[in-house]
């Protein structure tokens, strides 16, 4: 991976570490609005004449339904996403040079359709709502699970514990669906469904789904703990109550 690094800012410069950035910001805005909203909003209203957390089945529920919208939301921007981080790897003629991410929209539903924006959908929905699964869900029920003990209370620290271990669960159950994911938005035309991805990666092993699964997590976890550790803040400074 770090090769991978000097060899990119060797032959592109230091600003392709970046590439995409603006559809990744554009992602997180339509993608992570989404989930997060839909999350919070049903949790709070299910506790609301509650006693207590809600059972974590219920918190996996809602982080299934929320990650599905969620993902749906943001697949557009996701696709722009793949391609604009892809477009390094591929020779001078066959790169699609995006400007920006909303250069990217307008191209491919002007040259491809907007059919074409959805391309994926499935996929990015499923591992939406298990990435939501293992972070929301995933962090309220280790949290829950850490005060509990009694050792520790609600503070960064706590928060900090938490989100590591719904980064980790995040990153092992959505990485076979990345690799699916990136395959099928990388395509050609060669794959004819999720279920032939699918079926095709296997060929390679059980260890082709994990295929990038440590940078993955090396992306994720720092992603989640950083999220969680500024959305706590956020309730803490907005007067906020979480059921624990």
């Amino acid at each position: 991976m770090t090769g991978m690094a000097l060899q990119v800012v060797r032959t592109d410069g230091i600003l392709a570490l970046y590439n995409g950035l603006s559809a990744s910001l554009c992602r997180q805005m339509t993608y992570s609005l989404t989930r997060f909203a839909i999350y919070e909003t049903m949790r709070d209203y299910m506790t609301k004449d509650h006693q207590g957390p809600l059972p974590f089945y219920n918190k996996v529920l809602l982080g299934g339904i929320s990650g599905l919208t969620g993902g749906f939301v943001g697949t557009p921007a996701d696709l722009v996403n793949v391609r604009m981080q892809n477009d390094m790897k591929l020779p001078l003629s066959q790169r699609r040079n995006y400007s920006h991410a909303l250069d990217g929209l307008y191209r491919v539903a002007r040259e491809e359709g907007l059919k074409k924006l959805f391309s994926g959908a499935t996929m990015a929905s499923s591992r939406g709502a298990l990435v939501t699964v293992g972070q929301l869900s995933c962090y309220d029920q280790a949290k829950q699970l850490v005060l509990s003990t009694g050792y520790l209370s609600d503070n960064i620290f706590t928060h900090f514990v938490s989100s590591f271990i719904a980064g980790g669960c995040a990153t092992f159950l959505c990485q076979p669906l990345d690799v699916l994911k990136t395959r099928l938005m990388n395509s050609k035309g060669e794959y004819q469904g999720v279920f032939h991805c699918a079926m095709e990666t296997a060929k390679l092993g059980p260890q082709a789904f994990f295929k990038g699964l440590f940078p993955a997590g090396i992306r994720l976890v720092p992603h989640t703990v950083l999220t969680f550790m500024f959305l706590e803040q956020l309730r803490k400074h907005f007067g906020i109550k979480v059921p624990t």
